[in-house]
């Protein structure tokens, strides 16, 4: 696989009902308007076309293993029309898929629909999904909308960032007239979508099928719990006199041994944007001091005066550590740096083996709000992000502090382990934040 960037992408590419268009964004030289995008897409809608053979479910080809599909790519896709098509995917500025189903949350049935979305916008039906693109932008039937986003290129802070840009401008800036429409008016001298064209032989479908099979047990397997935490937020955290993080985090080693029975090797993502080209390091927040913090909150014997006294400590020891993480003094990307190098002298090293090979059974990562004021415009709110478990038996933990009163979490784990349970996990990290919160004087505050 290569990172390639395309400097200049003058369209993007659509998928609808299995059908691929390529759909221009510039008309006499400048970018469309959004009634001008719209008529597109509306064009999109009522083409009543069928699939080519084998064009429905040809995504699912980067959805499966890789090897198969560079095999494919270099049997089937390197010539004709077929590799003039697969150009015009991969050079899009990104990729859309206008959905045929309807997500959201829904006040009726908050959990399950809250579930159902993350699920659908982390892998869909696996074939309506170009995973090789920078992102899908997903628009569902009732439209509400979400990303899937390719992580090589880019960590969850740039891809909220791009979000909050496209609310805010959505929502700020641009709006709808009074019959629904994007503003402003139709052009009908803009060349319709055309369709990508393809002839995909039988030999070639049967490695989608497979890879399909492949790429659908792996996403039948993602066990997501997706919640809005709302019995308080950072504003009494903050009363508290401790970091949000810190305090998530502690909650976090909280419920995972309470769900657990036991501590372990957990990943917090930190950002390195201090350098140039910096991605992220690791905050390791299962520390000794954490481990002992959670060991006096179980133990009934002891005085809420000592709990706190022990939380102060680790709270402390977690923001040492992010600190030290965000100004390059972490430790997993030096031990990365030395693996490559290793590799590249060909010399075997034990320690950076068993280093190396060590599960993450707790991966954590916020995505952080940054310059949406809920206050001003609370319709706003955005669920953030969230992706799979990193280990066979582990959790993914992502979550995002929504303003003053609230946090959103995303507990993903594997159905096939039978010690996880993402809903069971997301119950008690709800217990253990308000357990926590309940060691000050401020719990007269939560009681949602």
């Amino acid at each position: 696989d290569t990172l390639q960037h395309v400097k200049d992408s003058k369209h993007i590419v659509v998928y609808h009902k299995g059908r691929y268009f390529k759909v221009w964004l510039y008309h006499d030289g400048r970018l469309l308007k959004p009634r001008e995008i719209e008529q597109q897409m509306q064009r999109i809608l009522d083409d009543d076309s069928e699939p080519q053979a084998g064009e429905e479910k040809l995504a699912a080809l980067t959805a499966g293993d890789r090897v198969p599909w560079a095999k494919a790519r270099q049997a089937y896709f390197s010539r004709g029309k077929n590799k003039q098509s697969l150009d015009a995917v991969e050079k899009a500025a990104f990729f859309v898929t206008l959905d045929d189903i309807e997500q959201g949350y829904r006040k009726g049935d908050p959990v399950r629909s809250l579930d159902a979305y993350a699920k659908s916008l982390i892998h869909g039906r696996c074939y309506d999904r170009w995973f090789d693109k920078t992102f899908t932008l997903i628009v569902f039937k009732n439209g509400r909308m979400g990303l899937n986003a390719e992580h090589s290129w880019a960590d969850a802070p740039i891809v909220g960032h791009l979000w909050e840009n496209v609310m805010a401008t959505e929502y700020l800036e641009l709006g709808y007239s009074e019959d629904g429409h994007c503003k402003g008016d139709t052009n009908q001298n803009i060349p319709i979508p055309t369709k990508l064209q393809w002839e995909i032989p039988e030999v070639c479908q049967e490695v989608i099928e497979r890879s399909l099979s492949t790429a659908i047990a792996l996403a039948d397997d993602v066990d997501f719990y997706s919640f809005f935490f709302d019995a308080f937020g950072k504003g009494l955290i903050k009363k508290a006199k401790t970091s949000p993080d810190a305090f998530v985090q502690l909650a976090l080693q909280l419920a995972h041994y309470r769900d657990m029975g036991k501590f372990s090797l957990t990943y917090e993502a930190s950002m390195t944007r201090l350098f140039r080209e910096g991605r992220t390091e690791t905050v390791r927040s299962c520390t000794v001091e954490s481990c002992n913090f959670v060991r006096t909150m179980e133990d009934p014997t002891e005085s809420n005066e000592n709990k706190l006294k022990f939380f102060r400590l680790a709270a402390a020891k977690h923001q040492h550590l992010y600190r030290l993480a965000m100004t390059g003094a972490g430790i997993d990307r030096h031990l990365f740096c030395l693996y490559v190098v290793s590799k590249y002298l060909a010399v075997d090293s034990p320690f950076l083996k068993e280093v190396l090979s060590e599960p993450w059974r707790l991966s954590t990562s916020q995505t952080p709000q940054q310059h949406i004021d809920l206050k001003k415009n609370p319709e706003m709110l955005s669920c953030g992000g969230g992706f799979g478990p990193v280990a066979d038996d582990g959790y993914g933990v992502s979550y995002i502090i929504l303003g003053e009163n609230s946090i959103h979490f995303h507990v993903s784990s594997k159905i096939s382990c039978s010690e996880t349970d993402s809903h069971r996990f997301g119950k008690n990290i709800q217990k253990a934040m308000v357990d926590i919160m309940g060691l000050f004087n401020l719990s007269k505050n939560c009681t949602k």
